[in-house]
C-alpha cells in the first residue's frame, strides 16, 4: 500500500490541532519523480503542438495565446493523472497554481490587448488603415473595355477547364494520381489576365506514392480565351514545398520554422514572367493597439522548388523592378475589411451605429481586374441602409493598396445577377459575379452565364444606372450589339465597333484558344399553328407553335423582327437549342 504524506507548511499550520487542517493536503509518494515526468510530458506536448498548431511567437497573435493554454492545459491534466485519488485534490491544486497564475497573465493581456484595440476607443485609427481617393471620375479614368483582356471565368469555371487539362499527365506516366487545387490566383502573366493553381494528391496512398518527388507542374487558365495548359516543370524539377504536402514540405510549416515569429495571411501561388512557381506569403501587422488594424508589411516569398525563401518589405514590393512580377500581396477579404473600416468609421464609432451619417460599406462579393498590368479588387459600395443599390464602386491594387472610389449611382451586383438570369430562365443559367465595365461611358455589368457544368454558354450585360437594360448574347459582339440596341431604345446612344469586337474575339479563339462552348441547336421546319405574345422587361416577346409540336418557341422581337408580320398558317423554320421544356428559346425564326 502507498504509504500517506501529509504536508501541514503554511498558512495556519504554526500552531497544532485543528488549525492546520485548512491548508493540509495529502502528498503521493514519488513525487519528485512525478514532478520531472509532468515537466517532461508538458514538453513534449508542447512540442508536438507546436508542431501541428504552429502558431507564431507573437504577443499580437492569438493564435500564440491559444497555444499556451493548451500546453498549460497539458501540465494541468498531466498534473491530475498522475494524482488521481480524491485525497490528493489539494495537492493538484497546490502543484498547478503556477500555471493557473501564467494562464491568469496571459488573460489579462489578451483583454487588455482587446480593449486598447477596440474600434470604440480607437475609431479614428481604423478609418485611416486605407487612404481613398474619392476624386476619380469613371468616365475618364476607366479605359473602354476591351474584350481581349476582360476576364469571363470565375472560380468554378476555371475549375472545370483545368481538371480537363489533366489529361496531359499521360505524357509522363501520371494519370490519375493527381488532382487540381482548390485554390486559384489571378494574375497578369505576359500581359494576360490568368488564374494559376497547383495539384493536390488525389488520396493518402498516392501521396505516398508521390511525395518523394513532388508535383510535376502546375495549371495555367487564361480568362479571356479560356486556354488551358497544364506546364511541366523541366525534367528533373517538381514542386516540392506546398500547402496539400504535409510534414516538413508542408508550405506554411517549412515557413514557420523560418520565421517564428512572423503573422502570416493565407499563402497563394504565382508565377513569374518566366514561369517559376513560388509561393507568396504575406506578412502581416496589427497596427491598432494589440490586435486590431490588421495590415500587410512585406512578404516571405517562397521557391516552389527548392524552398529557398526570401524576405521583402512592402516598399521593396512597390519599387524594386525585380519584383514587378508580383501581383497580388493584398487578400480580397482584407482589403474588403479595410475598406469597411474606412468608409463606416469617418465620422467616429458613435456615429457608425446611430445615425450613420455618411457611412457606407462594401457590397457583397468582388472580382478582380486587370488595369496597368497589375491586379485590381473590384467591388460595390453601399449604404448602411442594406438597400439593393450601389452609390459607387471601389478599386483596389492588391500588389501597392492604391485604392480609387467612382461615385456611380445604380443596382447591385446581385440584382443584377438575377435580372441576367431571368433572361435565361428557360435553361437554369447561372451569372458569374460581375466585372464593372466602361462601355462608350455607360458603366456596365459583364458576366458569363454558365449551365450547371460551369460551362459558360452565353454572356451578360446590364447597365448600372438603368437596370432594366439587360441583355444577352451567344457571343461577346452579339450580346454587344445587343446592349447598343437596347440603350437606343432608352434614348441612349453609344458608339461601339461590333465588326472590331467580332474581329478581336476571334482571332483570340483562333489563335489556340479555347471559346465558349455553344449549345447544340437543331432546326424545326413547320406551318405555324398558334401564336402568343407578352411584353417582357419592357419588350416584346413572341411564342410560336408550330403544327404536330407540343412546345412554345420564344423570341424577341428586337433579334427576329419577321415574328411581328407572321401569321397562323405561315411555313418558318425555327433554330433552337435542344430542350424539353415546353417553352423553348428559339435562337432565330426565319
Amino acid at each position: 500500500m502507498e504509504p500517506i504524506k501529509v504536508d501541514f507548511t503554511g498558512g495556519s499550520g504554526k500552531g497544532s490541532g485543528k488549525g492546520r487542517g485548512k491548508d493540509a493536503y495529502l502528498v503521493p509518494d514519488k513525487s519528485v519523480i512525478k514532478l520531472i515526468i509532468r515537466l517532461v510530458g508538458t514538453v513534449v506536448g508542447a512540442l508536438i503542438a507546436y508542431y501541428f498548431m504552429l502558431p507564431p511567437m507573437n504577443f499580437k497573435s492569438l493564435d500564440m495565446y491559444m497555444y499556451f493554454a493548451v500546453v498549460i492545459g497539458i501540465y494541468i491534466g498531466l498534473t491530475f493523472l498522475l494524482s488521481p485519488k480524491p485525497e490528493y485534490t489539494g495537492y493538484v491544486k497546490k502543484q498547478s497554481i503556477p500555471a493557473i497564475v501564467v494562464a491568469g497573465v496571459l488573460a489579462v493581456i489578451v483583454v487588455v490587448g482587446f480593449l486598447v484595440s477596440s474600434v470604440f476607443f480607437r475609431a479614428a485609427s481604423y478609418h485611416k488603415i486605407i487612404s481613398v481617393d474619392d476624386q476619380k471620375t469613371f468616365e475618364t479614368d476607366i479605359s473602354e473595355a476591351d474584350f481581349t483582356s476582360i476576364p469571363v471565368l470565375d472560380d468554378d469555371s476555371a475549375a472545370v477547364l483545368a481538371n480537363r487539362a489533366l489529361g496531359d499527365l499521360a505524357s509522363i506516366n501520371k494519370v490519375s494520381q493527381f488532382e487540381v487545387s482548390n485554390e486559384f490566383t489571378q494574375i497578369n502573366y505576359k500581359n494576360e489576365p490568368v488564374r494559376v493553381t497547383t495539384l493536390s494528391y488525389g488520396d493518402i496512398f498516392k501521396w505516398i506514392k508521390n511525395t518523394s518527388t513532388g508535383f510535376p507542374g502546375y495549371i495555367v487558365v487564361n480568362m479571356v480565351s479560356q486556354k488551358t495548359d497544364l506546364v511541366l516543370l523541366p525534367e528533373g524539377q517538381y514542386i516540392r514545398y506546398s500547402p496539400n504536402e504535409h510534414f516538413s514540405k508542408y508550405l506554411m510549416r517549412h515557413v514557420r520554422f523560418n520565421y517564428p515569429t512572423y503573422l502570416f495571411d493565407e499563402p497563394h501561388f504565382e508565377i513569374d514572367e518566366k514561369g517559376q512557381p513560388f509561393w507568396l506569403c504575406p506578412v502581416l501587422d496589427k497596427t491598432i493597439g494589440l490586435f486590431g488594424g490588421t495590415d500587410v508589411k512585406g512578404v516571405v516569398i517562397v521557391n516552389a522548388i527548392t524552398g529557398e525563401c526570401s524576405e521583402h518589405t512592402i516598399d521593396q514590393v512597390k519599387t524594386e523592378k525585380s519584383l514587378q512580377w508580383i501581383d497580388s500581396i493584398y487578400s480580397a477579404p482584407l482589403l474588403v475589411e479595410q475598406y469597411d473600416y474606412y468608409g463606416k468609421y469617418g465620422g467616429g464609432f458613435i456615429n457608425s451605429v446611430l445615425g450613420q451619417e455618411g457611412v457606407k460599406v462594401a457590397t457583397e462579393g468582388s472580382n478582380f481586374l486587370a488595369k496597368d498590368d497589375d491586379v485590381y479588387m473590384y467591388t460595390g459600395v453601399t449604404s448602411a441602409g442594406g438597400d439593393q443599390a450601389i452609390i459607387g464602386f471601389v478599386l483596389i491594387n492588391m500588389r501597392t493598396k492604391d485604392a480609387n472610389f467612382y461615385s456611380v449611382s445604380g443596382a447591385k451586383e446581385y440584382s443584377a445577377m438575377i435580372s441576367a438570369q431571368g433572361e435565361v430562365q428557360d435553361y437554369n443559367f447561372t451569372a458569374s459575379f460581375p466585372i464593372l465595365i466602361n462601355i462608350s461611358g455607360q458603366p456596365t455589368y459583364f458576366m458569363a452565364l454558365k449551365d450547371s457544368g460551369n460551362l459558360v454558354k452565353r454572356y451578360a450585360m446590364v447597365n448600372v444606372q438603368h437596370y432594366q437594360v439587360v441583355v444577352t448574347g451567344d457571343t461577346i459582339a452579339k450580346c454587344t450589339e445587343a446592349y447598343a440596341q437596347k440603350l437606343k431604345e432608352n434614348n441612349i446612344n453609344i458608339k461601339v465597333d461590333i465588326d472590331q469586337i467580332e474581329n478581336d474575339t476571334q482571332n483570340a479563339a483562333e489563335g489556340g484558344q479555347e471559346a465558349p462552348e455553344k449549345p447544340d441547336t437543331v432546326k424545326l421546319k413547320g406551318k405555324v399553328a398558334d401564336i402568343r405574345t407578352a411584353v417582357m422587361n419592357g419588350e416584346s416577346v413572341y411564342f410560336i407553335k408550330l403544327e404536330n409540336n407540343k412546345a412554345y418557341f420564344k423570341i424577341k422581337a428586337s433579334d427576329a423582327l419577321n415574328v411581328v408580320i407572321l401569321n397562323v398558317g405561315d411555313t418558318v423554320t425555327v433554330e433552337y437549342e435542344k430542350s424539353s421544356e415546353n417553352v423553348i428559346d428559339a435562337v432565330s425564326v426565319k
